[in-house]
């Protein structure tokens, strides 16, 4: 059974045996259900689909603890369904078989079906196949769970048979009341002030997450015998809790891509931040030096060459020194980054020459551009007629000419006016000044 569940407003009875807490608050209705509003608020998308009392299948996309699997159940219960829950996981071929055959069944009794598959993302494309045939004949209802971009990671036919609803992290005040409503369920829990705002970002709006750390320390200080529960008693309690991050998902490419265009926008605090929240969740910083690399080649190139060098320097510092200390280099390259000219200049030029390249064919080198180590080679004409830049005025060959010979001269590298770049514009404009004086002499 999957168990990323948003949970009730209110405290509800024990259930029998020691349930988990999360499960005693679990949602009976969607008036229970803590966030979604987006979603599950007066004229909105979720709640009109339920008012419709038409049922279709779905994908549930967003982070863990968001309550993808709760809406999947308390879809089944508003429409009478049976509620079949696949974990992608741990299922396989014959798990979706056996789905199907109750389905069968159900449909043989004038019932409907509900088959839930969480982290649907992990089944792959045969596996995502094995359910069109029964989606498209209405066999039972689709409903998927991930925490994956659905464009990526579900099969396009599935995808376009399904409404994909987007859930977000609960807010700081969604988790407050979550907490409020907890406390109900264990009377004997007293927290100090302040304590519910640090709960609120060890949860880092994860329902689920908030819910198991406050029974960790309602277990904690029953054993501790304390009374009343402090800001210092939770960071002894509780071992360093990292912020929900997942290395290969999409949070991760989210803040990558956050990073990187606080960078390019020239916004260092912002870059510092993104950096630093990737860093506080557990991103190898080897791999956030690297990418600061790119960012210094693909948006500041030759407006300022020595983005590169300094940051290549980072990385080397962070390889000598490693966590913590070496973190703070990958930070100063960050916001040096940021406060540097901008120019993609140098990434145009090259994406612009690699399609060029990869569109026409191979041209021969020009014979004056040939080396000539041997007699034969200078008798065929190799390094004939080559002007030797250093030999000519400014060290510059006005008219010569570096193209293979069927090909026209190209301008890919285009200099922007900022940083050092407007210096090689104008040294251009003054060589291509001196080529066309050459030309027409």
């Amino acid at each position: 059974m999957a168990t990323d569940d948003l949970f009730q407003t209110s405290a509800a009875p024990a259930r029998p045996g020691d349930a988990p807490l999360a499960e005693r608050l679990r949602p009976r209705t969607l008036d229970e259900v803590v966030g979604q509003r987006h979603l599950l608020g007066a004229g909105k998308p979720l709640k009109l689909a339920f008012d419709s009392g038409k049922l279709h299948s779905m994908i549930l996309w967003g982070p863990p603890g968001v309550g993808k699997t709760t809406l999947a159940r308390l879809t089944a219960q508003a429409f009478g369904a049976d509620f079949i829950a696949i974990s992608a996981v741990l299922s396989g071929v014959k798990d979706i078989r056996e789905a199907v055959e109750r389905a069968r069944m159900n449909q043989s009794l004038s019932r409907a079906t509900i088959v839930f598959v969480d982290e649907v993302h992990r089944f792959n494309k045969a596996q995502q196949d094995a359910f069109l045939p029964h989606v498209e004949s209405g066999l039972f209802t689709f409903i998927g769970a991930t925490t994956e971009n659905p464009s990526f990671e579900v099969v396009g036919a599935l995808l376009s048979r399904a409404q994909v609803y987007v859930l977000k992290s609960l807010t700081p005040d969604e988790l407050g009341q979550l907490l409020q409503h907890a406390l109900q369920a264990l009377p004997d829990m007293k927290l100090a002030e302040g304590v519910d705002q640090l709960l609120a970002a060890y949860a880092d709006g994860d329902a689920r997450k908030l819910l198991n750390l406050l029974e960790q320390l309602d277990s904690a200080a029953r054993i501790a015998k304390v009374d009343a529960i402090d800001t210092v008693f939770v960071e002894n309690a509780l071992a360093q809790s990292l912020r929900r991050f997942d290395k290969g998902g999409e949070a991760f490419y989210d803040q990558i891509s956050a990073l990187h265009k606080s960078v390019r926008g020239s916004s260092p605090d912002a870059a510092l931040y993104w950096l630093v929240r990737m860093l506080d969740g557990g991103a190898d910083p080897r791999y956030l030096g690297r990418r600061l690399v790119r960012m210094a080649s693909e948006d500041i190139g030759l407006a300022d060459p020595r983005a590169l060098s300094m940051t290549l320097d980072a990385v080397e510092t962070y390889e000598r020194l490693g966590s913590p200390e070496g973190e703070l280099a990958l930070a100063e390259a960050c916001l040096y980054l940021a406060c540097a000219p901008k120019s993609n200049a140098a990434y145009m030029a090259y994406n612009a020459a690699r399609a060029f390249v990869a569109a026409n064919p191979s041209s021969d080198v020009p014979l004056h551009l040939r080396n000539a180590p041997t007699k034969l080679m200078k008798e065929l004409g190799y390094g004939r007629s080559y002007r030797y830049a250093h030999d000519e005025p400014d060290a510059y060959a006005a008219g010569e000419r570096y193209f293979p010979d069927d090909l026209p001269e190209q301008r890919w590298y285009q200099p922007t006016p900022r940083g050092l770049e407007g210096k090689i514009a104008d040294k251009l404009a003054y060589l291509r000044a001196l080529d066309d004086a050459a030309y027409n002499a």
